[in-house]
């Protein structure tokens, strides 16, 4: 397994570079198999663990199935010393009669200071924890001011709630206004940008603030200023659900171009020169790249997993990295 440091200038630890994504643990994924999973996960050596308050809230649940199981899981196990736990408020039903939309009315209930602190102490009880080591905004909130969402933050760091705070679904300059806005309260920014990213590229889109563009990576190599206060990009669905291998799974709306198919062609090609597999090639270009990502790796079952984590031994050569990178 492969490390990397997190820190925001202020709170500093290390954690896996493959996080385990459990969007469908104890949602479509049962219990057994979960735990399964997430004891595999730990025996392989990965610790950095990522939820949210909303998965499993487009059916008719509360919303926090993944996170009540993993509470489950930690009580049994004893291991939370051992683990970094991410979660994410923001996304949630603003109004639980109504469904959540990507598009408007979104019905999600935003990054409010009032919002963010009930939702953090309701995930600290739900995972039966003392501490989040990350909060995430689950999706920005334009509506509300950029500087009550910081400082709400912030006040959790202050009283021991939270380690690292970071932001998700969100425009470059959002980011960077949001870490300046930081400075003027004089308070540790944004540690982690979590962003769709995988070897594919969309197409150019204005309203497409969920992916992570080479000007956000650029941008995060760039951050770690005198004070220390890095930027890590995490990358979430970083193989688009399957669609790299499945021909049942197509590429999602926006992916499905021509560049697109050379480039998964190169990657075939690839993987199939270096005795691995795509996914792993695919996963081990984000964990190489001149900033690193951390990809979220999802998985539902222990074989899907153990293919994920063999990209966390792959390390690409400049040749190799050159010809997927040409395409």
């Amino acid at each position: 397994m492969r490390y990397r440091t997190l820190t925001d200038g202020t709170t500093t630890f290390d954690v896996s570079a493959l996080v385990l994504g459990t969007m469908n643990l104890g949602v479509t994924t049962d219990e057994e198999t979960s735990f399964a999973i997430l004891d595999r996960y730990v025996e392989a050596g990965g610790t950095f663990l990522d939820t949210a308050n909303n998965y499993g809230q487009w059916g008719d649940s509360n919303g926090r199935l993944s996170e009540q199981l993993l509470g489950r899981w930690l009580a049994s196990r004893g291991l939370r010393d051992e683990l970094r736990l991410a979660t994410k408020v923001g996304a949630a039903k603003k109004d639980p009669r109504l469904p959540l939309s990507p598009t408007p009315p979104t019905n999600y209930e935003g990054l409010a200071a009032g919002t963010i602190q009930a939702s953090a102490h309701e995930s600290l009880r739900t995972l039966g924890v003392e501490h989040l080591d990350v909060l995430y905004g689950h999706v920005d909130d334009l509506e509300t001011p950029l500087a009550e969402t910081v400082g709400a933050f912030c006040k959790l760091q202050a009283d021991g709630v939270v380690g690292l705070t970071g932001i998700s679904n969100v425009a470059l300059w959002r980011v960077v206004e949001a870490r300046a806005e930081a400075r003027r309260q004089g308070v540790p920014p944004y540690a982690l940008v979590q962003q769709q990213s995988s070897y594919l590229y969309p197409v150019p889109d204005v309203e497409r603030h969920n992916w992570a563009s080479p000007e956000l990576y650029d941008y995060a190599r760039s951050v770690a200023d005198d004070d220390g206060a890095g930027l890590a990009v995490v990358a979430y669905s970083p193989l688009l659900q399957g669609a790299f291998v499945r021909d049942d799974k197509p590429l999602w709306e926006g992916y499905d171009h021509p560049t697109s198919r050379a480039r998964l062609a190169t990657l075939h090609d690839v993987a199939r020169d270096l005795g691995a597999t795509p996914n792993q090639v695919a996963l081990a270009w984000l964990l190489g790249g001149p900033a690193p990502a951390l990809p979220i790796v999802g998985a539902s079952s222990v074989a899907q997993l153990d293919e994920a984590l063999g990209a966390a031994e792959l390390v690409l050569d400049e040749d190799v990295r050159g010809r997927l990178d040409a395409v």
